[in-house]
């Protein structure tokens, strides 16, 4: 399963890089396949061990943070794996140009 989530801390002001950093450090240090980006970070695991490493991560923040905000979205795929790399080259294969589309096609 692949989980995209962001972690939101509120009620600490508008910089909340250090607070989303401690929920990000989290996740790096799981050893689990995962991305960041500017609006989520994905991670890819089976059920309970990403959605622990999201509890985690969500504990952080509140450790330090009044109230906390959490957005998540799951793609549930069993017997899939590295969902994060193939989906992402799947798409990129798809934007090559036409002609270089027929020429793989043969």
């Amino acid at each position: 399963m692949i989980v995209a989530f962001s972690v939101t801390p509120l009620g600490v002001g508008e910089e909340v890089g250090e607070y989303v950093a401690d929920a990000v450090r989290v996740v790096r240090e799981s050893g689990l396949p995962h991305r960041t980006d500017a609006m989520f970070t994905s991670i890819e695991g089976d059920w309970d061990e990403v959605m622990d490493v999201v509890k985690r991560a969500v504990a952080a923040v509140e450790a330090r943070a009044p109230r906390v905000s959490v957005v998540l979205k799951a793609d549930i795929r069993q017997g899939v794996t590295d969902g994060l790399t193939s989906k992402v080259e799947t798409v990129e294969r798809h934007l090559c140009a036409p002609e270089d589309r027929r020429a793989r096609q043969g």
